[in-house]
């Protein structure tokens, strides 16, 4: 079933890159793309068209002939399409800090990015965004002494629930010393050519030990609960509720268990919240909202959660391009009218007006002193807007480091056989404030304890949000126990470098009101 709606939603993409290759042909206009070329061409021609009427800063965009998209053909297509996607990014100057609102410092662009493949399973990272993983489901640390000093340890970061990592009893905080029999090998190239790996034999101490466990993994496809974990700390009248959400998963992956952890939140009388979102790249805007939700009080049902802005030119409907891309539903089929007729983004109202969201309360949970969020430089996107959205409403702390900065969203865009998603529309608050490009910066400064399990009360991060919490005052742990039973002192002299695939970054909205 699964290859089936792939090859369909392969189709419709093949189909709307047609459908733009074809209008252009017909109407090339007076500094339009020519009427033929090679196939790269025409896809860099596509892409071009796409980001002239759809790319959230199209307005600075050039004429076709200025910006000569066929110009970055090269002998890989996929290459081509990235340079030329990184050229269109780098036009907009965001005033603030006199570079470009995508300016990263290398070749590629912050936000906007082209995958190969289709978009119906194209959004993947270590676990992809429908809750389907097929590695061994370690995210790891190498971790040095001092800044630019060579690793000396290397620590798991993260374990996928229900991947062979999991399975076999690995958990945050190990220290892994030996890969396949022999010492690890402590540089980046080396552990993730290790993960990548379909069969590994690991030797790790748990966390506070000195004994040493082995364990094989093998890869093998699994289902996985992006809710790492949920628990209850109780301190006299202050009781806290803490989950940690690792990625914002389609609706239907995740909405099981965070029902399970809010009503048993609700259940044990939590007045308080600790949200981990410290590896939480982002994912779909819809479960971001029902978060949302469960956090609020009833009080703020019908009032004003957050606003998608889009261009002027899809705001107006002046964006004809939009007849070339199929709308199409979660499993990849285009969606069709009353009367039988398939959809197209044409079809989309892009109003401020009509993607306005508000409030609307989910669970029993009662009213909440103190929301603290737990975030570092990898949260970023759907995690940012949770924060944005409650801000305005509700006492809100920030523990950690400064997060990504992605205040933009986008749909898919298929051109041949990529999908393109390039920045769309920008989110802002209740109070249209949303201008987070460099980030939020925390109101206190907390270091990325990998020696502990999330959870565990003792770990740097929440032992911290634990303390604001009951006592109003931020103290806690600033020292790391490592597995060798050493502690390492001063902790902020530590350099982590995270080793292995990374999670999907973005802010996907995939949900369309009509006209």
């Amino acid at each position: 079933m699964r290859r089936t709606r792939i090859a369909i939603f392969s189709l419709l993409i093949v189909a709307a890159a047609s459908a733009c290759k074809k209008s252009s042909k017909q109407d090339p206009g007076p500094s339009g793309p020519p009427a033929d070329g090679t196939r790269t061409q025409l896809s860099l021609d596509s892409l071009y068209l796409y980001a002239k009427e759809t790319y959230l800063w199209y307005d600075v965009l050039p004429d076709y002939n200025t910006f000569n998209p066929r110009s970055f053909e090269g002998s890989d297509e996929y290459a081509s399409l990235q340079s030329e996607l990184f050229k269109i990014s780098q036009y907009k100057i965001n005033t603030v800090t006199g570079k470009p609102y995508e300016y990263t410092g290398g070749s590629a662009p912050k936000y906007s990015f082209v995958e190969k493949g289709n978009a119906a399973r194209g959004i993947q990272g270590v676990v992809d965004l429908e809750g389907k993983g097929n590695d061994l489901g370690l995210g790891t640390f190498l971790v040095s002494e001092r800044s630019g000093g060579p690793a000396k340890w290397l620590y798991v970061r993260l374990v996928e629930r229900g991947s062979p990592a999991d399975k076999a009893g690995i958990t945050r905080g190990c220290e892994i010393t030996k890969i396949n029999g022999a010492p690890v090998v402590l540089t980046n190239a080396a552990v993730t050519a290790a993960l990548n790996s379909s069969t590994l034999s690991l030797e790790f101490r748990k966390p506070g030990t000195t004994t040493s466990v082995a364990a094989t993994l093998t890869k093998t496809a699994y289902t996985n609960d992006p809710v790492y974990t949920w628990k209850v700390f109780t301190n006299g009248s202050k009781i806290t509720g803490y989950i940690n959400l690792g990625r914002f998963s389609r609706l239907t992956v995740a909405k099981a268990s965070l029902q399970n952890a809010f009503s048993e939140f609700a259940t044990k009388g939590v007045n308080n919240l600790v949200i981990d979102l410290r590896y939480n790249g982002g994912g779909y805007v819809e479960t971001f909202q029902y978060l949302a939700n469960l956090i609020a009080p009833a009080s703020l049902t019908d009032k004003v959660m957050y606003k998608e802005i889009f261009n002027k030119l899809l705001q107006e409907g002046n964006a004809p391009i939009l007849k070339a891309i199929p709308l199409l539903d979660e499993n990849g089929q285009q969606k069709k009218d009353n009367s039988g007729n398939p959809l197209t983004y044409a079809n989309v109202d892009f109003t401020p007006a009509r993607n306005t969201f508000k409030f609307k309360k989910e669970g029993s949970l009662g009213a909440i002193t103190n929301v603290v969020f737990i975030v570092t430089g990898a949260s970023a996107s759907a995690s940012e807007l949770t924060i944005n959205s409650l801000k305005p409403h509700m006492n809100v702390k920030i523990m950690g480091d400064t997060t990504y900065g992605k205040p933009v969203g986008f749909f898919g865009i298929g051109i041949d056989k990529y999908t393109v998603y390039m920045s769309q529309f920008t989110s802002v608050n209740s109070e249209d404030k949303g201008e987070y490009y460099a980030g939020f910066a925390p109101d206190y400064i907390t270091f990325d304890d990998f020696t502990r399990d999330f959870g565990d009360p003792e770990e740097t991060s929440l032992s911290k949000a634990l303390s604001y919490i009951n006592t109003g005052i931020v103290t806690g742990r600033d020292q790391l126990l490592l597995s060798n039973a050493r502690t390492v002192a001063p902790v902020e002299n530590l350099q982590m470098q995270a080793a292995g695939a990374e999670g999907f970054t973005g802010l996907v909205e995939d949900r369309r009101v009509l006209k």
